[in-house]
């Protein structure tokens, strides 16, 4: 676990964890995506992980080859088994 208030991942650091990723799901509001690394667009993956200070977004969950970037209660609550 990291504190990103203290470690910081621009773009391309960003895209080395990611790029190797089974799936990205990325919350912003009610918009839920998923994302295939492997076959979507480096480009505009990058542009719904990366928020506005140039830093991977927070929150940014990984488990095993998985990532969960960004807050949906409904999402969380799926991704962690609730009903």
């Amino acid at each position: 676990m990291a504190d990103a208030r203290k470690i910081r991942l621009e773009s391309n650091v960003a895209w080395g964890l990611l790029k190797g990723a089974k799936k990205i799901t990325t919350a912003k509001g009610n918009k839920i995506r998923t994302w295939n690394p492997g076959k979507d667009k480096k480009a505009e993956i990058l542009k719904h992980v990366i928020g506005p200070s140039g830093n991977l977004r927070a929150p940014t969950y990984r488990v095993k080859d998985e990532f969960i970037i960004g807050f949906n209660p409904e999402l969380y609550n799926e991704w962690l088994g609730g009903k």
